[in-house]
């Protein structure tokens, strides 16, 4: 499979400080093209969310780096060496920005959501409010908020239309750094070829539709990374046009 990938991360119109940050990485290995993105949101209501998502953000690139490729080419694939490798990262990122922010006196915490694609299969680890998407034809929602009103949702006590005005809107059930116990959503699907998939922070989806997102970051429209690029940052703009006030981060691969 063939990859091309392109991001975009703003402040927005609001806040000081981008508590966004995102990593994506596409290399070639023995056994074929290898592609990795992801998204975390530091906890805007938290202080030191920056740090939070790029101590997560670093963590998994350098598992990716120095653990992932030598795995890739000696055996391909492990999932449940993966999926093992992942929960520990994030438990060990938890445990450390836990301590860092008891000693500091302070609350940080982040989203994360990746995607790893490899030959047929995609691998998504997910914790918070960020998401992940499959375009294609359609528009498809790969994992499953982890908020409060998602749950309510969910349980049939609350409407999406009571959800959209909800006080605790925001409010996650768990996050890396600010929550005693983590238990990651690890989802596994097949790779389709001409799909974009997207990952971003709440923030980049509030103020647009998901036929804005195909228009413009979906397959028909994306066939270069320049094209991705643009489609990202088009996106961007009419979210912030239309008064987002949270950091705003998007990042897509696209299946050629």
């Amino acid at each position: 499979m063939e990859y091309i990938a392109a991001y975009h991360t703003d402040v927005g119109i609001s806040k000081k400080t981008n508590q966004d940050s995102l990593a994506i990485k596409v290399v070639e290995t023995k056994k074929g093209k290898v592609a990795f993105a992801i998204v975390c949101d530091g906890m805007g209501g938290l202080s030191k969310g920056e740090l939070a998502s790029k101590e997560v953000i670093m963590a998994f690139s350098d598992w990716f780096d120095n653990t992932l490729i030598d795995q890739i080419n000696a055996n391909g694939i492990d999932e449940g060496k993966l999926v093992s490798q992942w929960n520990d990262i994030i438990q060990v990122q938890n445990k450390r920005l836990g301590e860092y922010g008891e000693k500091n006196s302070i609350m940080l915490g982040t989203t994360v959501s990746a995607i790893l694609l490899f030959n047929e299969d995609y691998y998504i680890v997910h914790v918070g409010d960020s998401r992940v998407y499959a375009l294609s034809d359609r528009v498809l929602q790969l994992t499953k908020d982890q908020t409060f009103i998602a749950r309510e949702i969910e349980a049939g006590r609350m409407t999406v239309e009571q959800s959209k005005t909800d006080p605790r809107r925001s409010v996650l059930l768990q996050c890396v750094g600010a929550s005693q116990v983590v238990e990651p959503e690890f989802v596994k699907g097949r790779i389709t070829k001409n799909t974009v998939y997207m990952l971003c922070s709440d923030g980049f989806r509030h103020q647009i539709s998901e036929k804005e997102m195909l228009d413009k970051i979906g397959p028909s429209a994306t066939s270069t990374e320049q094209d991705m690029e643009f489609g990202c940052r088009y996106l961007t703009e009419t979210v912030k046009s239309r008064k987002e006030s949270d950091n705003i981060t998007v990042a897509v691969i696209r299946t050629v």
